[in-house]
């Protein structure tokens, strides 16, 4: 009867998730608090997109190098600048998920409050971290594949 060589592999993706998501919620929250400061900061001077768009880019950069450091354990410099290039195309995916929540926003009401504001940016966020956990996990930081 053949073994089943899937069951040892499906534990090990598992144990890597159950340690990774944690670890990843932590960088994400402080990252959320990070670009919600910064769209607040930047809002009344900027406007509603070019602040989002401004404080999604310098908290991205941040969350790929916190992630790649604390929740895959890549350290050294080697690949970094690789992992910034892949990064950002999660940060294109966030980008779009939040410009267009605040677009939508906009057409809904012309004025706002920060209040609505921020509960769309985070809601469209909620989505865009996990496709950045699945984007980060499966293609940016993917543990090599054993050999047979």
């Amino acid at each position: 009867m053949p073994q089943d060589t899937a069951a040892p592999d499906r534990t090990t993706a598992q144990r890597r998730v159950t340690r990774q998501a944690p670890v990843f919620a932590v960088v994400g929250a402080v990252s959320t608090v990070a670009y919600l400061g910064l769209y607040l900061l930047l809002q009344p001077p900027l406007g509603a997109q070019w602040a989002n768009f401004t404080a999604l880019a310098v908290t991205a950069v941040g969350n790929t190098a916190a992630n790649r450091r604390f929740t895959f354990g890549v350290t050294g410099a080697r690949g970094a600048a690789r992992h910034q290039l892949q990064g950002a195309v999660a940060f294109l995916a966030g980008l779009a998920l939040s410009s267009g929540a605040l677009a939508l926003l906009h057409r809904c009401d012309a004025h706002p409050s920060h209040l609505v504001q921020l509960t769309a940016l985070i809601a469209a966020n909620a989505a865009a971290t996990l496709l950045r956990f699945v984007l980060l996990r499966l293609w940016v930081f993917r543990p090599p594949r054993e050999s047979p």
